[in-house]
């Protein structure tokens, strides 16, 4: 490149400098680079540490260090001065040079939360920037404001973490704990810095997925690259994708776009609270159109042989059978291996003619949004709770209002204030169903006090702890198999350690199945769908008929009376499980002050006990390792941004 075509590349750069310089005007923003002195005026800092020689992202280069050279440059880095000023002759210089040669020589510059600001060397950033280089090498200074608590600051300080492992730059979050959640997709969370080779391969991953991700207009989501690449590697296993090329990265990410855009609306979850009393279209009454039939799958990963869960749902199918004969035809495909044959299974039912699928355990998700990528014609509904996937439909039940009845029930039947309550996972709704449980205790018996373990804890003493606490009325896992023991909903032990059953929730997951398949065949199932793109989850409760109780004739009548009471009260929204005062563990009241009620996310999210119960939450780390694949999915400690 010779002289007059450098002078014509600054003309071209300078116009670039006056529309962006005008651009911020017109909206009310400053119009030139951010002055890094300026920020610290109003800083307290907590560290400041040389980096050494950096590679510097370009586009994470947003202004110089001191106040001398902001004039010269609009906020986007394009000159401002006119042409004739030694500024232009030194840029159409390093233009040259840069086109001829190769700029090469390093920058100095300051790092803060992970924004670059040039002390030496903003004309060859300008250059670098008017021609898209992706980085620039540079001598970094790293200024570390002290932490604040807020979400930025936090982000921040995860970011920290997350480089003195890695050495990566160039990724950014919009969430907290998605620093860590990268390293358990990309290193399984190992602690051991990355060779160069790691670091190449990332980048080579990052910079392939980050162009598609521009391509496909991401610069206009207010997310990072970084967001949308954690929620891709979340289905697509990071190890798969190192030497992938961009052009396989775009089918597939083209495919997921409904649910890249899904990340702008913060998790956002439309909870259908009861079933929808929606009549058939009116042209599908008046017009002559013929009756069409449908196939659904079931897709398990256990057997109805093995698993009450499955049983539970096998029950609620052959109630479909019934209810829908002629009009539906299910299938089931059962003892699936997660993570190892979820994927050819969903396609094989989809081949077999399946157009509705439902997959009965979280553990399935990962596979149900990567066949609904694959398959945007095939209804998809997950068995999860509080999932913020657009492209599936979630659904689960209220159980807590069962639980609810179930410790008031109870709460009658022990003589010395004593119950136990075997809890399996701490996921989305379990806490709710510990909390509504004591609560229904408390109503009847203020003394009624919750002894509560987990099954999926480590280490869990589990039945000989309620011995040594002489507890003799318990609350075990929901449900049992046909001939399995009896061991479950609310029990009596006797002294010779013999169960005797009183009452158990009931899921009567036909009652939802039929209503989910009716509005197939009545053409209104996309009455259900969302506004705004965001995510449906069913989550029906007593009212539906989705959730029953069941309680044995050796409940005394008046006890019976009082849950039929309960019942009525909770289909007739008369009674709110999580009404009036209610305290947790350490005292303090968590229901709303204006006395509201909570929302079904908060209901949801529950991470608290009931001041009545005894014992608390297991960290994920305390839990056996055959419960963390579920636990990791739909955990409530599961952080947002996550599958």
């Amino acid at each position: 490149m010779d002289v007059q075509q450098a002078k014509e590349e600054y003309r071209k750069a300078l116009r670039k400098g006056h529309r962006e310089f005008r651009w911020r005007v017109a909206k009310g923003s400053y119009p030139y680079l951010q002055v890094l002195d300026d920020i610290l005026e109003n800083t307290q800092v907590e560290r400041i540490e040389p980096l050494g020689l950096v590679n510097i992202p370009m586009e994470s280069i947003v202004g110089t260090k001191t106040e001398g050279r902001k004039a010269a440059f609009a906020a986007n880095f394009m000159p401002l001065l006119e042409e004739g000023s030694e500024f232009q002759m030194k840029w159409t210089n390093l233009c040259a040079a840069h086109v001829n040669e190769g700029i090469r020589d390093p920058i100095k510059a300051f790092e803060f939360m992970n924004r670059f600001y040039v002390q030496e060397g903003n004309k060859r950033v300008s250059v670098l920037k008017y021609f898209d280089a992706a980085s620039i090498p540079g001598y970094v200074t790293r200024i570390v404001p002290r932490r604040s608590g807020s979400k930025g600051s936090e982000i921040y300080h995860e970011f920290l973490a997350f480089y003195d492992i890695t050495k990566v730059n160039f990724i950014g979050f919009s969430e907290q704990g998605r620093f860590e959640r990268l390293l358990m997709l990309t290193c399984e969370g190992k602690r051991e810095p990355w060779t160069e080779e790691q670091r190449r391969d990332f980048a080579s991953v990052y910079y392939n997925f980050a162009g598609v991700f521009e391509k496909l207009g991401g610069k206009k989501l207010p997310i990072t690259v970084g967001d949308a690449l954690l929620m891709y590697l979340e289905l697509y296993p990071y190890e798969q994708q190192i030497g992938r090329s961009a052009s396989e990265m775009e089918q597939t990410l083209e495919a997921l776009w409904p649910e890249v855009v899904g990340l702008t609306k913060a998790g956002a979850v439309e909870v259908s609270m009861e079933p929808e009393n929606r009549s058939t279209p009116l042209l599908s009454r008046i017009l002559p159109i013929e009756q069409f039939t449908i196939n659904a799958a079931f897709l398990y990963e256990k057997s109805a042989d093995t698993s009450a869960w499955v049983y539970a749902h096998e029950f609620g199918r052959s109630y479909v059978d019934e209810a829908l004969a002629n009009r539906v035809y299910t299938h089931v495909y059962d003892n699936i291996r997660i993570g190892t044959d979820d994927d050819e299974v969903i396609e094989k039912a989809i081949q077999e003619g399946s157009s509705v699928i439902f997959t009965t355990t979280p553990k399935l998700l990962g596979a149900s949004l990567r066949a609904a990528a694959r398959h945007p014609d095939v209804k998809i509904l997950n068995c999860s709770l509080n999932m913020p996937h657009p492209t599936i439909r979630t659904y689960y039940g209220r159980l807590y209002e069962a639980k609810f009845i179930l410790g008031a029930i109870a709460a009658s039947l022990t003589e010395n204030d004593k119950i136990g309550y075997f809890a399996t996972y701490p996921i989305y709704g379990m806490t709710a169903g510990v909390n509504a449980f004591a609560i229904g205790a408390k109503l009847v018996n203020p003394r009624a006090r919750i002894y509560l373990q987990w099954t999926s804890e480590k280490d869990s003493p589990g039945m000989e702890f309620f011995k040594q606490k002489d507890i003799h009325v318990l609350s075990s896992p929901d449900t049992g198999l046909p001939k399995g023991e009896r061991a479950y909903g609310v029990y009596l032990l006797t002294h010779e350690n013999q169960p005797v059953p009183m009452a158990m929730p009931f899921w009567h997951w036909g009652e939802f199945y039929e209503k989910i398949l009716r509005s197939i065949l009545n053409n209104t199932w996309k009455a259900d769908t969302a506004e705004d793109g965001c995510a449906v989850n069913y989550w029906w409760g007593l009212g539906s008929g989705m959730i029953d109780l069941l309680t044995s004739r050796g409940l005394p009548p008046g006890t019976k009376r009082l849950a039929e009471f309960l019942k009525q009260g909770l289909c007739e929204g008369k009674i709110d499980v999580f009404g009036g005062q209610v305290f947790d563990q350490s005292g303090r009241q968590v229901t709303p002050e204006n006395g509201s009620s909570f929302t079904p996310e908060e209901i949801l999210k529950m991470d608290w006990l009931a001041d009545n119960v005894v014992g608390q939450i297991p960290a994920f780390d305390d839990l056996i390792e055959i419960a963390k694949p579920l636990v990791k999915v739909q955990g409530i400690y599961r952080k947002e941004g996550q599958i």
